[in-house]
């Protein structure tokens, strides 16, 4: 059995344990995840210091922070072999000095999945002609604004996050959220905070039982009904400093911690109440031309015996070249633990234009 039959029956099992109107701890995970070389780089901590097109993500008040009228940009990256696949596509705008727009796209999924439900037929014959593919897909549409205060250094910024999640023809919902963020600059400080799925986001699930009943029957399985899922909210509280080490050399360093307040989760500083998910990263630059990245995140305490405990972090690394007005971004990062490691190669794209020519500067 291959790997991408494995992630069949998984699907088969998710839309058996959704539970109705479910509020569900892990809901819209993908969101979590990052966008961009830099972030990703940086152990996710870019809060404080998101200053591009990726801000619509990270901070949508980072938008002001632009270098030229916009700015578009582009994100690939593959997981599990080259098997899940996460991308992003973004573009935003100054429309003055005192406010930005952007718009985003999100997607993570798995194609190609074969689908083998039909494959042995009512003979019991194995069919191979009768197997399909389908793809399991998360999507994220975000238009993002931001905008400058009357208190010098302040500005506030929000998203509108449309979801879309697709099962094959198996399952399928539409969500609806809200962001909002701040930055506070003074000198070389920086200070943000992330409220994301602040009034929580909701996910309708539709299912198209007639796709699996049978078998669902046949195998003992509970038919899933249409739910609704309940994403709580998260806040994040970020600061940064920039360091002028010589003419040449700067040095950024940025501490983000994650709060969330759905019960214990496997993370550093825990209470019943709420959870501490602490993750730091570090940019040097040469002539801001040259860009060396480092971070850690997802900090956990893994059990190794009943007494011992085995300490367990995401490190990642990357690089950056800025050539004229286009920034070449890598990534690489480990997504599993010190038994088992997963690489993610993440390259990102972005590319910044200049309204009064309307084109962009080489």
């Amino acid at each position: 059995m291959n790997t991408k039959t494995h992630i069949l029956l998984f699907v088969l099992l998710f839309l058996s344990v959704i539970d109705v109107k479910s509020q569900v701890k892990y809901s819209n995970e993908f969101l979590s995840l990052g966008v961009g070389s830099r972030g990703l780089s940086m152990g996710n901590a870019c809060i404080a210091s998101s200053n591009d097109v990726t801000s619509s993500y990270w901070n949508p008040a980072g938008l002001l922070n632009l270098k030229e009228d916009a700015e578009v940009g582009l994100m690939h990256s593959a997981y599990v072999d080259k098997i899940a696949k996460y991308d992003f596509g973004g573009v935003a705008f100054k429309l003055s000095d005192e406010s930005a727009i952007g718009f985003s796209l999100i997607r993570f999924g798995v194609d190609d999945i074969p689908n083998t439900l039909d494959m042995i037929d009512e003979n019991g014959q194995v069919d191979y002609s009768a197997i399909t593919s389908f793809s399991v897909a998360d999507y994220a549409f975000l238009t993002s604004f931001a905008r400058k205060t009357k208190i010098e250094g302040l500005s506030l910024g929000g998203n509108l996050k449309i979801i879309r999640r697709v099962a094959g023809e198996f399952a399928s919902a539409w969500g609806f959220g809200l962001d909002f963020s701040a930055m506070y600059q003074k000198k070389s400080w920086t200070f943000a905070a992330m409220a994301r799925d602040v009034t929580g986001t909701f996910n309708a699930w539709k299912f198209n039982t007639e796709t699996f009943e049978e078998t669902f029957t046949e195998t003992g399985n509970e038919i899933p009904v249409n739910s609704l899922e309940y994403t709580i909210p998260k806040l994040i509280l970020a600061t940064s400093k920039d360091f002028k080490i010589s003419e040449n050399i700067n040095i950024l360093a940025e501490i983000d911690v994650d709060l969330t307040f759905d019960g214990k989760r496997n993370t550093l500083l825990k209470s019943d109440i709420v959870t501490f998910d602490p993750h730091a990263g570090i940019e040097a630059s040469y002539k801001k031309i040259v860009f060396l990245r480092a971070g850690v995140s997802n900090v956990q305490k893994l059990p190794v015996n009943e007494t011992e405990y085995d300490l367990n972090m995401q490190p990642a690394v990357g690089v950056g070249i800025v050539l004229n007005k286009m920034n070449i971004d890598y990534t690489i990062s480990n997504i599993g633990n010190k038994a088992f490691s997963i690489y993610s190669h993440v390259f990102t794209v972005r590319l910044a234009l200049n309204k009064k020519s309307n084109s962009a500067k080489f």
